[in-house]
């Protein structure tokens, strides 16, 4: 009996705990830009896009003037274990970041951005686009 009571408490320690403690960080994508010929109603959307061409995190912003700066934050964790590695991990990116600008219910300008080639990883959190980028309205 003892044995028994023993074990649960060393089990949740060696298995739970480490679960907990295994996190992985947080980065941040940071698409800033600008708007030419904005209507008043423009609004920027930005969607992460990972392999295989799967959409995840994404942010929408109503566009003020025609500046923009809008930042995203992912989950690097790429894969939960919960017996083959005590620790998780810690390589999710996305491939692509889908800039939108929408007029009203219209799609006025879309670009697709390639996360290795058009930012920048200055600091192991954060990649910032390398050039401001410019949509245009077209309607």
């Amino acid at each position: 009996m003892s044995s028994r009571i023993l074990f649960i408490p060393l089990f949740c320690i060696s298995v739970c705990v480490p679960l907990v403690l295994a996190q992985c960080p947080v980065n941040t994508v940071m698409v800033r830009g600008r708007v030419e010929n904005p209507h008043q109603n423009s609004r920027i959307q930005v969607q992460l896009v990972y392999a295989k061409q799967q959409p995840a995190e994404s942010a929408e912003a109503n566009l003020e003037n025609d500046s923009f700066r809008i930042p995203i934050e992912f989950l690097t964790q790429s894969s939960k274990t919960l017996f083959k590695d005590i620790h998780a991990k810690c390589d999710r990116k996305p491939k692509t970041v889908v800039v939108t600008l929408l007029s009203g219910d219209h799609q006025s300008d879309q670009v697709s951005l390639d996360l290795l080639k058009d930012f920048d990883h200055l600091d192991a959190s954060a990649y910032t686009l390398r050039q401001e980028l410019v949509l245009k309205n077209q309607h």
